[in-house]
């Protein structure tokens, strides 16, 4: 199986740009004088459908041939990647078939529609949403688009480390959070490339921790019952972005609840902005001195955005 290489990546950068935001690179001067370092944070929660993920479902459905892309695209999703591949089918003007557990959030229901969507709903288990996702495909011929294990994907989500080190230069580290995979696999070709010196590193709740796990062990170590704030972050890596993130990855650490929670506390009150748990995870790492960035030039990919207002946790942890 090829690997995505970094002229993918600039390839899908072309193929994307006019689709997608060019999201700001932000700091804080504060910051960076309580933590003795620079931060530059890359905003994907100001990103269409307010995550890094419109990347790489953006690049997947313009990659796919006039033949391919007539009978449309389908996943099996609850979050930010359903929403993503919606919005991404409709630009092209081809359908997109989603299969949501019944109980996913209101509000993911609403984006997904909202997108142009076409929504089946199943049992809120893996077997269920694979089994009906199998069933969607075979009966409208669309194309399954997995939101990480997949090289179009992968090479979508790297645009956004492309942009970060065009937009503001050579760093000591580049570090985003990792659920799945694509984010950090995407990241780590492109810094490997465009800034081979840096340490490319990702962080991942200690409830979830099959990623830092098997990164360790040197093979894949699924997920059990992962437990996060961070819901971005449940899933177990894929196979393709394993490959990657073992060649390519110099270290994946770990972070508490509470850690998330004030990371994502400061980036509210410091930033004047709204991130998701998952996007403050990497945060939280230098937070809870995870890794030396005294003095350093550090990038951070601020994945996404998407929070229930209903449900914000700034009084847990405390």
């Amino acid at each position: 199986m090829k690997l995505p290489e970094f002229a993918d990546i600039a390839q899908a950068h072309e193929r994307i740009r006019p689709f997608v935001h060019r999201t700001p690179v932000l700091s804080s001067s504060t910051m960076n004088r309580l933590l003795n370092c620079e931060l530059y944070f890359k905003c994907e929660n100001l990103q269409k459908v307010g995550a890094f993920k419109f990347r790489g479902a953006c690049n997947a459905v313009f990659s796919m041939s006039d033949e391919e892309a007539t009978k449309g695209v389908c996943t099996h999703s609850s979050g930010n990647h359903a929403a993503a591949l919606a919005l991404a089918a409709s630009m092209r003007g081809i359908p997109a078939y989603i299969v949501m557990p019944e109980t996913a959030p209101n509000i993911k229901k609403q984006a997904v529609e909202s997108y142009g969507g076409r929504i089946t709903f199943c049992k809120p288990t893996l077997e269920a949403r694979e089994n009906t996702l199998a069933k969607v495909a075979a009966e409208t011929g669309a194309v399954e688009i997995h939101p990480y294990n997949n090289f179009n994907v992968i090479c979508g989500q790297g645009t956004a480390a492309k942009e970060l080190i065009e937009d503001k230069g050579l760093f000591d580290i580049v570090m985003c959070p990792i659920g799945g995979g694509g984010l950090l696999s995407g990241t780590a070709i492109t810094t490997r490339t465009l800034n081979p010196k840096a340490l490319v590193i990702a962080a991942e709740p200690e409830g979830a921790d099959d990623a830092y796990r098997s990164f360790h062990a040197h093979k894949l170590i699924p997920s059990v019952n992962p437990k996060t704030i961070a819901d971005g972050l449940l899933t177990s890596v894929g196979e393709i972005n394993f490959r990657i993130i073992q060649r390519k990855t110099d270290e994946i650490v770990t972070v508490s609840e509470r850690g998330i929670v004030r990371a994502m506390r400061m980036i509210w009150e410091r930033m004047k902005i709204i991130v998701e748990p998952s996007s403050a995870v990497p945060l939280a790492a230098i937070l809870e001195n995870k890794l030396d960035v005294r003095g350093k030039k550090v990038g951070i990919i601020l994945s996404g955005g998407n929070v229930d207002l209903e449900k914000l946790p700034f009084h847990e942890f405390i």
